[in-house]
């Protein structure tokens, strides 16, 4: 008996059949992936078959790491670990799994360097950290196997690229790694496979990894909650309270849920809202999102794994990898935007082998009851999103290759090398290799001139190293390929910490405001070093923090799918207003009535066309298009359009955007430009200006500046500062745009700044998708309506408008008006 099936025996499982499938590959020393829906034991298919190699290895007890376990989110490393270390006590006594991450207190990095733990649990910024010490390349000889955990999750990014890097430098050994992924959601795993194992399959001379698809099909029922009376459901809305009573009543239902927000704001806008209708659930109802303290995290991670809470209200914080057996449902707050992220949030409830994954879709205004249908009709069609890996960025290249050369000096001819066994550097020319490596070592063409960017120097022996200690703390506190919005620390007047918020937030407050965090409403006190102090308000809050996510775009697969439905539903109301036919779906029967007011005040858009609205207010003259794209496309779209016009004549032009459409304002004076010539005119250019014009336009825009200070921090060109005299997200913006503005002057090729372009172009507008949507525009029949009064489909862009221009409470009051006067009978 194996050491695996003894400790399945242990536990009282018996393994599946992709299990042993796993352990055979893993015995037969092949790398791969597995793919398997969450809750049906992945997690144990890998570690099984890596326990029964390592069992059979000289010495498998030795104080040195044998296994690398990568996980994408280091809230899930103790939970990871501990599921590790119960397998492992029964297959392989004495080996001990460590965690180091960067919660990891200092102490225990120390010991782990002085008495390594046979398995540690990482994430991707610790394994490069740890690389970058020649300590840590020592430690590192002997490992035998690294997993990539949620490897879904990291496909698409630069932490993905991040980890692909360290792998390729960990294959350049004696011996290559075994290299292993875990998957429970993705629509390309082909490529995701290939990608993971490129540096060892090539360096193997394997050019094919393994692949194992699980058999086991986890049952999903999803539903969705509509309201009473559909007719009257909101036309717009973020927050969907007026849900509120019917998602009490399905936790009150239910032992144990995780209620899914997608951004913080809104989880802490509804705990609020959950704990005012129910106060008796104090004390069994959570909230958990990543600006909350590690403690209070960690508290509620625990209380909801030992069944102890009635409800969490939770963000993408508890997507992955955490163990909930006790949680029986998931409720999702407003559309999951994504099949994936829809999948993955199921499958935290019933999280054990057989048992039924059940989530209920909660739709925050009428026309997310129409996703909510797509959603399930998407399911049936097996649509899931592909991720794909990012294609050599320099950014992060820049920075891995200072890592490697601080831990080990190397030659050029051996960075070449061992890059290019990365997969998203697989085509990598040696013309961009030594720019990367150019610049490094005196700052390229434009910052020759300035010593802190000659990083790189060579050895008597022609490698390239990093020698200057000022420089290699620099770049150790900057590792990292993902930057999120400047935050700062938050904390009670009296002492004891809540966690971090945005900069951007607090800057608009002043001493006396209040507003909603972990719960409770809190009054600032003052802001000192980098830190809001706060207590307990006396008086309502009045404001939320609003953090980036609230415009989470719907995906391709699910706009596409949208768009289908869209099309079906509406040929059946032209046919006949009075009622769907047949037997509907609840969702179709509920939004019969909105549908009915759209067609009734402008047109429904049927296969072949393109509808076009325009409605005069006392703002301007308003322009409505609708090509069912999803936000990210519109956005590109949006901007277009609007460049493309002020080069006929000179306008004031805004425009706000949604999944559904986009809404371009310009004065009344000015409605001229929004004329049907003026719009032909504008969409029908040929296919190959489409790139230099979105090109020019953004370049007014500001985008790629923006999408710059990533790359600029990335690439260590920008440095924020050492711990505890942190820039502020000004100072930094101000460092980075000028690098920008002299990148743009005087060295316009420079990677950097044409990489800033490219990821605009790729993931701000989604330029093929974009020229996908404009074509689609072109060949359709074009319904131009004029409207009397805003139609269901508008509604929500006029909203989205004044989103960006009033508070939280001042916009609901501005809703409700609106959405009254919008109802009402002619």
């Amino acid at each position: 008996m194996s050491p695996a099936e003894r400790a399945f025996r242990a536990l009282g499982l018996q393994p599946f059949g992709f299990q042993t499938e796993v352990w055979d590959a893993i015995a037969a020393g092949r790398s791969g992936l597995l793919n398997a829906a969450t809750g049906t034991g992945k997690t144990y298919a890998i570690w099984g078959g890596l326990l029964n190699r390592l069992a059979g290895q000289t010495d498998p007890l030795a104080a040195c790491p044998r296994i690398l376990w990568i996980t994408p989110m280091r809230a899930l490393a103790a939970d990871t670990a501990r599921a590790l270390q119960r397998l492992a006590d029964s297959a392989l006594p004495g080996l001990r799994v460590g965690l180091r991450t960067g919660d990891t207190p200092s102490t225990e990095r120390a010991r782990q360097d002085r008495m390594p733990p046979q398995v540690l649990v990482t994430t991707p910024e610790s394994l490069s950290l740890l690389l970058s010490k020649p300590q840590g390349l020592q430690m590192l000889t002997r490992v035998m196997a690294v997993v990539a955990d949620e490897w879904h999750e990291l496909l698409g990014n630069k932490r993905g690229v991040q980890l692909q890097l360290c792998l390729a430098a960990l294959s350049r050994g004696a011996a290559s790694p075994l290299v292993w992924g875990l998957s429970a959601t993705l629509g390309n795993l082909s490529e995701a496979a290939a990608c993971l194992c490129h540096s060892v399959t090539v360096a193997g001379d394997d050019t094919s990894p393994c692949l194992v698809m699980a058999q086991t099909q986890k049952p999903l029922q999803v539903a969705t909650l509509l309201p009473p009376q559909a007719g009257r459901f909101p036309w717009a809305g973020h927050l969907g309270l007026t849900m509120r009573d019917s998602v009490v009543q399905a936790i009150e239902a239910s032992a144990s849920t995780l209620v899914f927000t997608n951004t913080r704001s809104q989880a802490e806008l509804w705990y609020q809202a959950l704990l005012e209708a129910r106060p008796d659930w104090a004390g069994l109802l959570a909230l958990h999102h990543g600006s909350l303290d590690k403690a209070a995290r960690a508290w509620v991670e625990t209380a909801t794994a030992q069944g102890g809470l009635k409800a969490v209200v939770a963000t993408s914080s508890l997507d992955l990898g955490v163990d909930f057996a006790p949680v029986d449902q998931v409720i999702q707050i407003g559309s999951p935007k994504g099949m994936a992220r829809l999948m993955q949030r199921a499958g935290r409830s019933g999280h054990q082998p057989g048992k039924t994954s059940r989530l209920f879709l909660v739709p925050t205004h009428a026309l997310e009851i129409l996703e909510s249908y797509a959603v399930q009709e998407a399911l049936i069609r097996g649509r899931i999103e592909s991720r794909l890996p990012p294609q050599a960025p320099m950014d992060v290249l820049v920075q891995h290759l200072a890592t490697r050369v601080l831990g080990c000096p190397m030659d050029s001819a051996a960075l070449y090398a061992e890059v290019r066994l990365a997969y998203s550097y697989r085509q990598l020319s040696r013309q961009a290799f030594d720019w990367a490596i150019d610049f490094l070592a005196r700052g390229g063409a434009s910052l020759t001139a300035y010593p802190d960017f000659h990083r790189l120097e060579k050895d008597a022996a022609g490698r390239w190293q990093l020698t200057d200690g000022r420089l290699a703390r620099r770049h150790r506190l900057s590792i990292g390929t993902i930057v999120s919005d400047a935050s700062m620390r938050l904390a009670w007047a009296s002492g004891g910490s809540l966690g971090q918020i945005e900069e951007s937030f607090i800057g608009r407050l002043k001493p006396g405001d209040t507003f909603l965090f972990a719960g409770r409403a809190l009054e600032l006190v003052r802001v000192k070093d980098l830190t809001a102090y706060v207590r307990l308000a006396s008086k309502k809050a009045g404001a939320v923090p609003r953090w980036n996510g609230g415009n989470m775009p719907l995906s391709t697969e699910l706009s596409a799918t949208v768009r289908d439905v869209l099309t079906a539903v509406c040929a059946d109301l032209l046919r006949d207003p009075a009622r769907p036919p047949g037997s509907p779906a609840p969702e179709i029967e509920a939004l019969w009535p909105l549908l009915h007011t759209q067609a009734e005040r402008s047109w429904l858009p049927a296969a072949g066309d393109f509808l076009i609205e325009r409605y005069d207010t006392r703002d301007g003259a308003h322009c409505f298009l609708y090509p069912f794209a999803g936000r990210t496309v519109h956005l590109g779209l949006a901007t277009l359009l609007g460049f493309r016009l002020s080069q006929r004549s000179a306008i004031s032009l805004s425009y706000a955007v949604n999944d559904y459409g986009l809404a371009l304002l310009v004065p009344r004076e000015q409605a001229g430009a929004l004329s049907p010539e003026s719009l032909r005119e504008a969409l029908f250019r040929p296919a190959d200006a489409l790139a230099q014009d979105l090109l020019d336009a953004l370049q007014t825009g500001g985008l790629a500046q923006r999408r710059f200070r990533e790359i600029a921090r990335v690439a260590g060109l920008v440095f924020a500062g050492l711990p505890g005299a942190e820039k502020t997200s000004r100072q930094f913006a101000a460092s980075s745009n000028l690098f920008y503005e002299v990148f743009q002057k005087y060295d316009p090729e420079n990677a950097l700044y044409q990489q800033s372009w490219q990821e605009v172009q790729r993931e701000e507008c989604n330029m093929v998708e974009l020229s996908q949507a404009i074509d689609r525009c072109q060949s359709a029949q074009w319904r131009w309506i004029a409207l009397s009064r805003p139609s269901p489909f508008s509604f929500p862009l006029m909203v989205e408008r004044l989103r960006e221009q009033l508070s939280t409470e001042k916009l609901a009051d501005r809703v409700a008006r609106m959405l009254q006067e919008a109802q009402s009978e002619a």
